[in-house]
């Protein structure tokens, strides 16, 4: 029976809830919290695969890591912690868990989406302001339908897509930009180049990973080409948009506001003016923490260590470099 230590489980099994059943009955199974780079290198002795969420896995722990690894589990979608190209050069497979969190991903970019089209957030902060013109007066802040408005998808994978037909079924036009074009059969979906995606979308949502050619893909001179009607959400990760020029874009009310589940870096800093941003709805980067979606994780990475240990292994994310 191979031996597998989670690194990390707590920034998984935050809450305590969730049973890891489906992992120790296939392997030999120990779990920590978390683990400082030294604590790394002592925990994986004798193991076989490693398991992390969100982890920092630079080349200097993986050239370390003992020959019995033979896989590292990233326990989520993005991988862009672990130098998978490091981990080739060790004869080391590194798989990641797409799909686990696709509604619950998408059900929050929609979420952005109707919150904001309603001022919902800057109404609650007035609110707690004892500020009550909305409810005494005629109502102080936007407030108007999706439907037909134009929604710009950045990512067509499987939570863009989910994305998009939540968005068809609220009656919006969707403008895609993927790397690789695609044809829908749906007259309301079309494929466009990034910019005109940018330059005719009320909302734009960033469904990519986060790669060496998409950090930084939104910056100042993208965001100038949004509408100043226009808003911006991002579940994917921080640093595709250079955070510094959303800030100014937002402060000068080049764009209308954001939606971050995401931020760059993680945690921000808590004198970022994010937070403090009547235009900008900030959350924790909870799109994937609904139990449901992390259950279905432990679910799903058992199933790529088993197909692993079979010979037949699956979402291998390092096999073309």
């Amino acid at each position: 029976m191979k031996n597998t230590v989670f690194l990390n489980a707590a920034k998984l099994d935050f809450d305590n809830i969730l049973s890891f059943s489906p992992v120790m009955n296939l392997t030999t199974f120990t779990k920590y919290d978390d683990s400082s780079n030294d604590e790394i290198l002592e925990r994986v002795n004798d193991q076989n695969i490693i398991i992390t969420k969100e982890l920092p896995m630079g080349r200097d722990i993986i050239s370390q890591l003992p020959s019995s690894i033979q896989l590292i589990c990233e326990a989520g979608t993005g991988y862009n912690n672990i130098d998978i190209t490091a981990a080739k050069e060790r004869n080391i497979a590194v798989c990641n868990i797409p799909g686990y969190s696709t509604e619950a991903v998408a059900q929050l970019a929609i979420t952005f989406i109707l919150t904001l089209s309603s001022s919902f957030v800057l109404q609650q902060r007035m609110i707690q302001q004892n500020n009550y013109d909305n409810f005494t007066k005629h109502l102080q802040v936007p407030h108007f339908e999706v439907q037909n408005k134009t929604l710009g998808i950045i990512g067509a994978g499987t939570i863009g897509q989910q994305v998009m037909k939540v968005a068809c079924a609220l009656g919006m036009n969707i403008l895609v930009f993927n790397r690789s074009p695609k044809q829908w059969d749906d007259s309301n979906i079309q494929s466009v180049p990034l910019e005109e995606l940018l330059r005719r979308s009320d909302f734009v949502t960033i469904h990519c990973p986060l790669t060496p050619d998409t950090k930084h893909l939104i910056d100042k001179e993208k965001l100038k080409l949004m509408k100043p009607t226009a808003f911006i959400i991002n579940t994917s990760r921080g640093p595709v948009i250079n955070e510094l020029d959303l800030i100014e874009a937002l402060k000068n009310k080049t764009i209308a506001g954001a939606g971050l589940d995401v931020q760059d870096p993680e945690p921000p800093a808590l004198d970022n003016p994010l937070f403090t941003m009547n235009n900008v709805i900030l959350t924790p980067h909870i799109g994937w923490k609904c139990f449901e979606s992390r259950q279905r994780l432990i679910e799903l990475l058992a199933c790529n260590i088993q197909s692993f240990m079979q010979g037949s292994p699956i979402n291998i994310v390092n096999n073309k470099i």
